[in-house]
């Protein structure tokens, strides 16, 4: 029989870090609020006693706000498990001592034997040495009556003593493997367990248990904090730093792509004479080699180098700290709209993959400014989108408007800056529509926002990279290619299937066309993107595919030729710049569609969370049509 560990604590304290270390499971953790957002159980064992360990969202008060907090407090309130094992940071134990009383004032009120035995666990004590706080915890187990145990989770310090504390509680030793610095004070008095704290006030436990040898500990993070959070200094790093990872992106993505390319279509090559040799069907062979494979090779190869470059940078902000400070940046802008600065954090995962932004909408606290935020993600291009717009910007932006200033900006640098231009783009129009949703179908008052700036840690690199490769860039990538699969067969099929001598694909395309030439694009670009629901890294592929009549995805790496070829198809600069209109704003991708379903429970919101940015595109692109016409 499995003990039940409750593991509670306030946001960013490192419970995901205790939790993993304890099971050795490989939860996400981040250095920023709001990381867990739901249940994760897992199991560990400890001298032959098991132990069952639940992972529950942070909160700062049992006054809920949020479902997350909900969920957290009806849990510790109502269900049954041995240990409640309460997170707190040594850094700011005084908050953690306020979350215990109020922990035990909910359990307080148990039969004697459901009341489960509180262990404080009092995380990120190498930091409190960094900053000189010193934690008597001699002291702090005598005052509370319950096993105070340092420790150091991201270095696996302490958590022998935690585990030992499970297993039977005794009194600490006076001294600390986490390192040469003093946790500990000396004391003689050992500590009589109870079940659970009696009355104490936090405010004056932390004073008599906590001293503080370095008074000025904040000084340099404060002065940080002017700079990275400074109204224009602030913006202006963002920004600075959104061309920098681009940059990084489309320069390291480009030699592992090819690499990736050539070894797919080598591969296709071989399945081609395998099929031959087994006297396969020439149209089996189309169907599951030119359409299937074809289309999932294409997407792999274009796909997966970018995220690999860009989840891990995004990571690295994330654990260095700096994204929380971005919400507190946009907060001001989201406000304005009626709207939740956190919305700022979901938009930045939103441009990694928009069905990781719609998840991460988990962490705002109000349901009308979540709802706001899942409606508004895809307003942001995702990861996917980038290789359409960079082919446009290198196409028809660099070779015109760009040419004087690539004589002395590198191209890719350039280029960098173009795409965050666009990104901007997509940030305005995010508020634009907040502000719009927020004064019609979803109006309200803004909450009150609380976000705690955690403190600037070094990234754990290798760590950082192995949980964005694997949790992200993977995770994503497996589920572009479980729906890319059966889009591949689609779009063979509509390509090689004629009616009086024309394809399915074209009859579709002169259905679309009259919209699409009042859009500043055609009827087969509309097409195009329609059949890249499943990915956006395949919608010009398909475009070439039906200029073409080639019946399968081609490739061009001229590019010469391939602005010939879309400029003899009647594509001017004008068409560029909608067919780039278009492609940010249109409707997500079909697995952020079935993600927005299951995050909302509501079919309406999915097909307003459709609508809303493709509407957006349409009307732009025929402005756009409309003025460029005048001029070109």
């Amino acid at each position: 029989m499995k003990r039940r560990i409750a593991l509670v604590g306030n946001p960013n304290v490192g419970k995901s870090t205790i939790f993993n270390a304890l099971t050795n499971l490989h939860q996400h953790t981040g250095n920023w609020a709001g990381v867990t957002v739901s249940c994760t159980t897992g199991y560990f064992s400890v001298e032959d006693h098991g132990f069952s360990i639940v992972d529950l969202p942070g909160i700062y008060s049992f006054d809920v706000r949020s479902a997350e907090e909900a969920l957290t407090r009806n849990f510790i309130r109502d269900e049954a498990y041995e240990y409640l094992l309460l997170v707190c940071d040594a850094t700011c134990l005084e908050r953690g001592l306020h979350l215990l009383r109020q922990a035990t004032g909910l359990i307080e009120d148990r039969p004697e034997p459901e009341i489960p035995q509180i262990i404080l666990c009092v995380n990120l004590c190498d930091e409190a040495a960094k900053k000189g706080i010193l934690v008597n915890f001699p002291a702090l187990e005598r005052e509370l009556g319950i096993p105070a145990v340092p420790c150091c989770a991201r270095k696996k310090n302490g958590l022998d003593q935690l585990k030992k504390a499970l297993v039977k509680p005794s009194p600490s030793p006076n001294h600390c493997s986490c390192g040469a610095c003093p946790f500990f004070s000396s004391c003689s008095m050992e500590p009589e367990y109870r079940k659970y704290p009696e009355d104490f006030s936090p405010s004056d436990l932390a004073a008599m248990a906590v001293t503080y040898s370095k008074k000025d500990y904040r000084t340099r993070e404060e002065r940080l904090d002017r700079i990275l959070t400074g109204p224009v200094s602030g913006s202006l790093l963002m920004c600075l730093l959104l061309v920098g990872i681009f940059w990084l992106t489309i320069t390291g993505a480009n030699y592992p792509s090819a690499l990736l390319w050539n070894l797919f279509f080598h591969l296709e090559e071989k399945l081609v004479m395998l099929c031959q040799a087994a006297r396969l069907p020439q149209w089996f062979m189309g169907a599951a080699v030119y359409g299937v494979y074809r289309v999932v090779a294409w997407i792999v190869s274009v796909m997966l180098p970018p995220m690999a470059i860009f989840f891990p940078l995004f990571t690295l902000l994330e654990d260095l700290g700096y994204l929380p400070r971005i919400a507190y940046n946009m907060d001001g802008a989201f406000h304005k709209c009626k709207a939740c600065g956190k919305q700022c954090l979901t938009m930045a995962m939103g441009l990694g993959c928009n069905a990781a932004g719609v998840v991460g909408c988990r962490i705002i606290d109000s349901p009308r400014e979540r709802l706001i935020a899942i409606l508004t993600n895809s307003l942001v291009p995702c990861n996917g989108r980038f290789p359409l717009l960079l082919t446009m910007i290198s196409l028809f932006f660099m070779g015109n408007a760009g040419m004087a200033m690539t004589a002395r900006i590198p191209a890719s640098l350039l280029t960098a800056f173009l795409l965050t231009g666009f990104i901007l783009s997509g940030i305005f129009a995010t508020l634009g529509a907040s502000w719009v949703l927020s004064r019609t179908l979803l109006k309200g008052v803004p909450s009150s926002f609380t976000l705690e700036l955690p403190p600037y840690r070094p990234p754990q690199v290798g760590k950082v990279i192995v949980r964005s490769i694997f949790d992200r860039t993977l995770f994503v990538l497996g589920r572009a290619v479980a729906v890319a699969a059966p889009a591949g067969l689609l779009i063979w099929l509509l390509a090689n299937i004629t009616v009086k001598d024309t394809s399915l694909l074209l009859y579709i395309s002169g259905f679309l066309d009259p919209l699409g030439r009042l859009m500043g694009l055609d009827g087969i670009i509309l097409m195009a993107f329609l059949l890249g629901f499943p990915a956006n890294e395949i919608v010009l592929p398909i475009i070439l595919m039906a200029y073409l009549q080639t019946g399968y995805l081609v490739e061009m790496d001229d590019t010469k030729a391939l602005l010939s070829l879309l400029t003899a198809h009647g594509w001017t600069v004008k068409t560029a710049v909608c067919m780039a209109i278009f492609s940010l704003f249109h409707w997500p991708c079909s697995t952020t569609c079935l993600t927005i379903k299951k995050e909302t429970g509501s079919v309406k919101w999915t097909i307003i969370a459709f609508l809303l940015p493709t509407i957006i595109g349409v009307i732009l692109c025929i402005l756009a049509s409309s003025v460029l016409s005048m001029f070109l």
